[in-house]
């Protein structure tokens, strides 16, 4: 016969609610889990689920470690605890893979939310799509545009893969990192990174600002104390020790031995009709005053089309055809599409992962020479970039262009 006493104990053995530096806080984790761990894989995840009061860590192992593995456990353990609204950010291009590795090793279902599975949930009825019973999965561009929406979500953990992409978090300027920044303000996050520390210690400092606001106070303080000829490095990684773990290869050669690794290089000539093909998109990529491509988005488009024609001829064909569709809505007087870079790129992974770096490419944007418009035999004013201004478009010219 069960007993108020009796229930408790069964709840507490089926969640396993341990203390948080032992191995049994795992349990359930390792129990599900079909990996070979590592002595400093555990001590990683253990370390993430220590105090369940932090607003989140920063794992920043060396490359090769095994990080994913590590926020795989903390994620397993918070759905055995029945903590499932649970997120993953990451470039666009790791989207899929941390899908496998969920379902593959740790046999955890999720969702790969982006712009087509978002739309068609709208459609189905959703009025938040975030909002499912999978982990979510998703890039930072996608989870920047919807950052409304994801500040409605209530996550038990979000985890942001490749966080030093955020590292500039800090700045006001930072249209990515403050979007993130501000729908994830009061959920526990779990960050990974191989590479915390680049450039500057402020991006150190922009990392923590994605945790918590109050590690290092403000600025101003952080410059202080830790930058500079009289800088307490000593505090600062004491201050470190509370919230970010680092494991270097050099500390686990007792039980990992690794593969030397030769590249081998291989020639490659493109055929006569590729080159031809090249040579042809690079002219009509080059080609001043185009209504193809609009000049706000010109730079980041041109380096998508180049990465696409590296790819594969039908991966470049499908942009052309969604550049031609432009310009035909261009034509008959209809807007222009919303989105138009989503949509250039959309299913591919490596177009889509420019859209992370959508920012940082923009900052080195050259606006072309405007365009004329002509009229009878005289050109009159310039087309305002961006817009219409007005002025008809040159018939001519777009029938050329799409053709």
């Amino acid at each position: 016969m069960n007993t108020p006493w009796h229930a408790k104990y069964f709840a507490a053995e089926l969640l396993r609610r341990s203390a948080a530096n032992d191995i049994d806080k795992l349990s359930m984790s390792l129990f599900d889990a079909s990996v070979d761990l590592n002595p400093h894989q555990i001590e990683a995840a253990l370390f993430a689920c220590r105090s369940p009061l932090s607003k989140g860590v920063l794992l920043a192992d060396e490359v090769g470690l095994g990080k994913t593995i590590e926020a795989g456990l903390v994620l397993c353990q918070c759905w055995a605890e029945r903590r499932r609204r649970l997120i993953v950010i990451c470039p666009a291009a790791l989207r899929k893979q941390w899908s496998l590795e969920l379902e593959e090793k740790f046999n955890l279902p999720s969702v790969i939310l982006e712009a087509k599975s978002f739309r068609e949930a709208l459609r189905g009825g959703s009025d938040n799509p975030f909002l499912t019973h999978d982990i979510v999965i998703t890039s930072m561009n996608f989870a920047t545009r919807q950052k409304e929406l994801l500040k409605l979500v209530a996550w038990d953990l979000a985890v942001i893969d490749e966080a030093h992409k955020l590292r500039n978090a800090y700045r006001p300027g930072n249209r990515m990192g403050q979007g993130i920044r501000w729908a994830l303000e009061d959920r526990r996050k779990l960050l990974l990174t191989a590479t915390p520390l680049q450039n500057s210690l402020l991006e150190l400092y922009g990392l923590s600002t994605l945790i918590d606001d109050h590690i290092f106070g403000d600025l101003a303080s952080f410059r202080e104390q830790y930058t500079g000829s009289d800088a307490d490095l000593d505090a600062l990684k004491r201050r470190l020790a509370g919230f970010a773990k680092r494991t270097l290869r050099s500390q686990v050669l007792e039980y990992i031995r690794y593969t030397e690794r030769r590249a081998i290089t291989r020639p490659f000539r493109p055929s006569d009709r590729e080159q031809e093909l090249y040579e042809a998109i690079s002219g009509f990529l080059q080609r001043p005053g185009t209504y193809a491509i609009p000049d706000r988005q010109r730079t980041l488009t041109v380096l998508i089309v180049r990465k696409l024609l590296s790819s594969s001829t039908p991966a470049v064909a499908g942009t052309l055809e969604t550049i031609r569709k432009r310009l035909e809505a261009l034509r008959a007087g209809l807007p222009e599409p919303e989105h138009l870079l989503e949509e250039l790129v959309e299913g591919d992974e490596l177009g889509d992962d420019f859209l992370d770096e959508e920012e940082e490419i923009e900052k080195l944007e050259i606006p072309p020479s405007p365009p004329f418009i002509k009229g009878g035999d005289e050109e009159s004013l310039p087309l305002r970039k961006g817009d219409s201004g007005g002025f008809d478009f040159d018939r001519n010219q777009l029938d050329a262009e799409i053709a």
